[in-house]
């Protein structure tokens, strides 16, 4: 397998853990809830990881994980009626997940 494949896979790994702790202790404990954050995570991590490792930018970065917040707040919006506020919960799964990705990155 490619390093790029295996970089991809990692990344959505620890995403799907990160952000599947984040979102279960937040009130996410059903399935169903919990498989809405995996699947939303399925949608955006893998272009934005791939984007921003072919094309190292922290201005790509920036707005790739902004757009990434926008299109996950909106299937939250549309598919989470138990989240209230489900743009501040995807601006908040999202930092947590990224600057545990961040952290573990520099610890390794």
């Amino acid at each position: 397998m490619s390093r790029l494949i295996v970089a991809l896979l990692i990344s959505l790994l620890l995403t799907l853990l990160f952000e599947g702790a984040f979102a279960f202790l937040a009130g996410a404990r059903t399935s169903r809830r919990l498989l809405l954050v995996a699947l939303v995570n399925l949608l955006t991590n893998p272009p934005v990881v791939l984007l921003c490792t072919l094309f190292p930018s922290p201005l790509l970065t920036a707005a790739m994980e902004l757009a990434a917040v926008g299109v996950e707040g909106l299937v939250y919006r549309t598919c989470a009626d138990w989240l209230r506020r489900p743009f501040l919960f995807s601006l908040a799964i999202n930092a947590f997940s990224y600057f545990a990705g961040l952290l573990l990155n520099h610890l390794l």
